[in-house]
């Protein structure tokens, strides 16, 4: 048999921020949550521009943030559990985030040479 907190199963998430140390969420029965940003690795390691760029699940049971593919429920937070992803699934998410995603359209040394010159206002012969 399992047992089941109306506390928590009823608290839904009405804000959210995130600062260099903390994940701050108001709840909408007046509470607010505060934990460590390091409980959540890609929190920790998104900048500040994708740490603001969430968005609530459902009616707010957890928040989702896009740019670092993070989900963190309202029920985990009430509960105090950290982050549950394994070193190596992180690992892999860190070293995705550090390659380009598509090589190509990446910038040549020949193409900055050409965007420095452009910038500068010369002009480029063919």
């Amino acid at each position: 048999m399992s047992t089941s907190n109306p506390t928590i199963d009823t608290a839904t998430a009405k804000s959210v921020r995130v600062t260099s140390r903390d994940l701050i969420v108001e709840l909408h029965d007046g509470r607010t949550i505060s934990v460590p940003v390091e409980w959540y690795p890609r929190l920790a390691h998104g900048s500040a521009h994708e740490r603001q760029q969430w968005e609530l699940i459902g009616p707010g049971i957890g928040i989702h943030w896009p740019a670092l593919d993070e989900d963190i429920s309202v029920e985990g937070l009430l509960q105090g559990l950290p982050s549950g992803e394994s070193a190596a699934s992180f690992k892999r998410w860190l070293a995705a985030r550090r390659r380009p995603a598509n090589p190509r359209l990446q910038p040549t040394k020949a193409r900055r040479r050409v965007g420095a010159a452009r910038a500068a206002g010369a002009r480029l012969r063919s």
